[in-house]
């Protein structure tokens, strides 16, 4: 910690440094402060995460959490009350804390972090990737093999097993190092007043790490600083500070310390009250540090992280069919297991089919199709400019329906473009022009991009104004309490006889509109080339002019001018309200951040394909609503942040659900409203941001999405990182997560189908037949060949209107799908055991290879083409054809599965050949499946509107 000699603040303080604490002092922390020093920590911290274990309800955005409303109320009693009393309310003095105060506040508080969060170890998401109910039965099955000595299908599936707990963990862990990048977010040193000496007490100006300041802290900052935590102003002077890691918006605040607010003023429009990871433009002044860590504002921003997200619909679905065929399973392998029984009286090879019913039944495939998908769709993404940091995220892109985006950079161009250089009767006039141009082009401090966009504007529209001739005397800067800047320029002109040099001086002022015409006492009328006083007619004309501009959407600025007598050559700028008094008002000047000419036509292809657009932005709501006309949003409903705090908990939910413009929003705003779009609307809900105040709602969003440009924490924490900041990337992402989507539950169902269907079918004849349908390996080996034979269901294609809206996962859908269509798979095996029993007599013992080589190859041939019949709504092979991929898996596992029955290695498998009439039959068997198939699915459309 380095110590400076520096004696700070002498004279100013009288008071001894703070080791004891007063009743009044008590009374005032106990009531208003959210981490009282005098709290246990240790105790603090039980009851928190026993309160995290015991409310298991979901956040839906209509009322904020207690951690929040705590850190409001304190933080608006301290904005009402004297800068003097905040002291009491710390437990601190005007003279600093001292070296040992300070270190027993720290061992007591903890370190100055942001997020006061514990993150799990390493193996707790292992374990909590490995638990899961489609792992567990695969690796039951396994085991099972194993004893039964079936080792290559063992292997498989715990194979499967590891690519599925890998690919989770490896998600899982890389976001929870994301949110540990935040206990690293604000790392910098900090200049305090502290107090040393037994007997004699000397304030000193020591430089700190953020990380070691504590709550009743003095601190003093400059144009460049960050707030370590959140602050009340003791002095300021000229301070402006810039919220945009707070707002997201490029703007900046005037913040006084001499100022009480009331609980009207929206949190972050406080004047005295400067919050931690904001930083200084210019200006300085001194601070009491009242929260730091856990307990600042910007905690209630990331404390969420983590934290808010809703269980993937997907993976919740993939949960809830685990369960399903586990109880179905259940069921049916131990009726299976005690019919074998009971006919070969063989316990050993009961089991062992039983366990081989049991594989039949598990969709083997489903870890390593999905993941598949999820990679191909990855691919396809990145090469439409899109990374994919969560693969699950492909999913949930293509069933969102709703995306919240921010304004700036997104639907604008994120720049300063001037519009209109107007009189004061708004008509557009050179002069104007001018003047503001060289009021750019000579202001040397705080240039910004309104100065670039004049001086743009001129250049490129063919004005030559030659500054050349003009020479700068002066300048009085911009400053946040006048809100205007001032140059004092001059040039020299001819005289009528040439031979003398006459020069004319100005004073020319630009800045917000209500603070130049503030300093004008005359109006230039140029048409008329008349300088007359300025009337309260013209004032009200010009401010009224300037409304109807800001109501557009434009920012306006005043520009006037007043001409300096040359004679006075030494003029004292020191005074700005005396020399910047008496000037002309010339117009005004605006400006306007123009909407991307791709938003547009974005957003109509996101409303043609279901996905609606939501703005949310911290900006004001006319700009809002001028740049949503732009682009095409709907504005009859809208609504500001300030507003929202106001309604009760169901008119919040109605509002939010209704408006689709939402501005001068803070970061916990933005995140209820995602919340409440997800949990009271029933959305899967996208959001789309840049900034580090997008953190909260990216991390909560069913879908984080941010631009390669935007901050690193808003990228960390995002599913998707856009490499354009363009709309139209999104589209084409929502158009491959649609594709992969449909991909993936088309394998779902149509593996659920065919291994219910089969295994019903089994349990059928098992209990009418003498001896097992299928071996236990002829079993298996048809499982196999069957899953290997879907390996190719990711490169299908997927019909148009599939991805025209989105599709949501429903688990009620999937049993009615299951039932309308898994009997007519078990009609058609119990069609052909009548027929194998009745036409050939292979129902006796001695026809066993027999049975077992028609039946293995019907299983297979049916199971194969089911894929055809599940994967369109069309007509397959006529209407709609799957892709050469998939055409090709299926005639090369059909032809290997028929193959086997002819070759050595259906002799081994108990297999045998089968008669050119039993193929004949299979031919009928499928066509007429297709048949009663397509007519069910119509059926089935009919009623339920929807075929996948």
């Amino acid at each position: 910690m380095g110590l400076q000699d520096i004696p700070a603040f002498s004279g100013l303080y009288s008071h001894h440094c703070p080791e004891t604490s007063s009743p009044v002092r008590e009374n005032l922390v106990n009531k208003h402060e959210p981490n009282s020093i005098q709290k246990n920590g240790l105790t603090a911290s039980i009851f928190a995460v026993l309160g995290r274990l015991v409310s298991r309800k979901k956040p839906d955005g209509s009322t904020r959490t207690e951690e929040e409303e705590k850190v409001h109320n304190w933080l608006y009693a301290l904005a009402r009350t004297e800068k003097n009393l905040a002291f009491e309310y710390v437990q601190a003095t005007e003279r600093g804390l001292s070296f040992k105060e300070a270190d027993k506040r720290l061992k007591e508080s903890g370190p100055n972090v942001p997020l006061d969060y514990t993150f799990p170890r390493w193996w707790q998401l292992l374990w909590n990737a490995f638990f899961h109910p489609f792992n567990i039965i695969l690796i039951v099955l396994s085991v099972l093999s194993f004893i039964s000595n079936d080792y290559l299908n063992g292997c498989i599936m715990l194979i499967l097993v590891f690519i599925s707990v890998s690919l989770r963990f490896f998600q899982e862990f890389s976001s929870s190092k994301a949110a540990m990048k935040l206990s690293e977010f604000l790392k910098f040193p900090v200049k305090v007043q502290r107090c040393a000496g037994r007997v004699i007490q000397t304030e000193l100006i020591v430089q700190i790490d953020q990380r070691d300041i504590v709550p009743g802290d003095i601190i003093s900052f400059g144009p460049g600083d960050l707030f370590p935590g959140d602050v009340r102003l003791l002095t300021s002077r000229d301070l402006v500070v810039s919220q945009s890691s707070l707002t997201g918006e490029s703007g900046t605040m005037e913040k006084i310390a001499d100022t009480k607010e009331d609980e009207m003023t929206p949190l972050l429009e406080l004047r005295n009250i400067c919050f931690m990871g904001t930083s200084v433009i210019s200006g300085s002044g001194t601070g009491l540090v009242v929260s730091t860590g856990s307990k600042t504002y910007m905690s209630t921003i990331f404390s969420t992280i983590g934290k808010q997200k809703p269980p993937d619909a997907f993976e919740k679905g993939v949960r809830q069919i685990s369960y399903v065929l586990i109880g179905v399973m259940l069921i049916i392998v131990t009726i299976i297991v005690l019919s074998s029984y009971y006919a070969s009286h063989d316990l050993s090879d009961s089991m062992l089919f039983g366990i081989s019913v049991a594989c039949a039944l598990t969709p083997q495939m489903l870890p390593l199709i999905v993941n598949t998908n999820l990679a191909k769709g990855a691919l396809a993404m990145a090469r439409d400019r899109c990374i994919v940091k969560s693969m699950a995220a492909i999913q949930d892109m293509g069933v969102m329906d709703i995306l919240c985006m921010d304004k700036t950079g997104t639907l604008t161009m994120d720049q300063a473009i001037m519009v209109h250089h107007l009189d004061s009767c708004g008509l557009p006039k050179e002069r104007v022009l001018r003047f503001a141009f060289l009021n750019s082009y000579f202001k040397t401090e705080l240039k910004n991009p309104v100065d670039d966009a004049i001086m743009a504007y001129v250049y490129t529209n063919g004005y030559r104004f030659d500054p050349s001739k003009w020479r700068k005397l002066d300048e009085i800067p911009f400053d946040f309490m006048r809100r205007r800047v001032s140059v004092i320029i001059e040039t020299d002109l001819n005289s009528n006889d040439g031979n003398s040099r006459i020069i004319d001086r100005f004073m020319v002022t630009k800045g917000a509109l209500e603070e130049v015409i503030k300093i004008c006492c005359f109006i230039e009328h140029i048409d008329r080339g008349a300088t007359l006083p300025l009337s309260l007619e013209d004032y009200e004309r010009i401010i009224h002019l300037g409304e109807e501009l800001s109501n557009d959407g434009l920012r306006v600025l005043g520009v006037a001018t007043r001409k300096i007598k040359v004679e006075h050559n030494g003029f004292d700028t020191a005074n700005n309200e005396k020399v910047e008094s008496n000037m002309v008002f010339l117009g005004l000047i605006t400006f306007f951040d123009p909407p991307k000419e791709s938003a547009k036509q974005a957003l109509w292809r996101l409303a043609e394909k279901g996905v609606k657009a939501k703005v949310l932005t911290g900006d004001s709501l006319s700009l809002a609503i001028k740049v949503c006309k732009e682009v095409g949003i709907r504005t009859s409903h809208v609504i500001t942040g300030p507003d929202l705090e106001l309604l009760d908990h169901a008119t919040f939910h109605e509002t939010v659900k209704r408006v689709t413009v939402l501005a001068r929003l803070t970061p916990t705003q933005k995140l209820r409203v995602v919340q409440s779009l997800q949990t009271s609307g029933k959305h899967i809900v996208g959001f789309l941001g840049d900034g580090i105040n997008d953190s909260l709602a990216l991390d909560a969003a069913n879908v984080g999405i941010s631009v390669d440009s935007g901050a690193s924490v808003a990228k960390d924490f995002a599913d998707i990182i856009l490499l354009e900041k363009d709309l139209n990337v999104l589209v084409a992402g929502v158009e491959r997560g649609r594709f992969t989507y449909g991909n993936t539950i088309k394998y779902i169902k149509m593996s659920v189908v065919a291994n219910i269907g089969s295994v019903v079918s089994l349990l059928i004849a098992t209990l009418f037949l003498p001896f097992e349908p299928l071996t236990p390996r002829q079993l298996l080996t048809q499982n196999f060949l069957y899953s290997v034979g879907q390996i190719a269901i990711p490169w299908d294609k997927m019909e148009e209107d599939y991805v025209k809206i989105p599709q949501k996962w429903s688990l009620e859908g999937l049993l009615y799908f299951l039932l309308w269509n898994a009997p007519l798979c078990s009609i058609c095996d119990i069609a052909t055991l009548a027929f194998l029993c009745f036409y050939y007599g292979a129902y006796t013992t001695s026809e066993t290879n027999f049975f077992h080589s028609a039946w293995f190859i019907e299983g297979l041939l049916m199971q194969t083409l089911i894929i055809h019949l599940v994967r369109t709504e069309k007509i397959p092979f006529i209407q709609d054809v799957a892709s050469w991929p998939l055409i090709c898996s299926t005639v090369v596992i059909s032809s290997i599965g028929i193959a086997i029955t002819f070759s050595p290695i259906g002799k081994v498998m108990g297999l045998g050949k089968l008669p050119l009439s039993y193929f004949g039959f299979l031919v009928v068997l499928f066509l007429g499946y297709f048949s009663i198939g397509q007519l069910v699915k119509r059926v089935y459309i009919l009623i339920y509107k929807q075929w996948l």
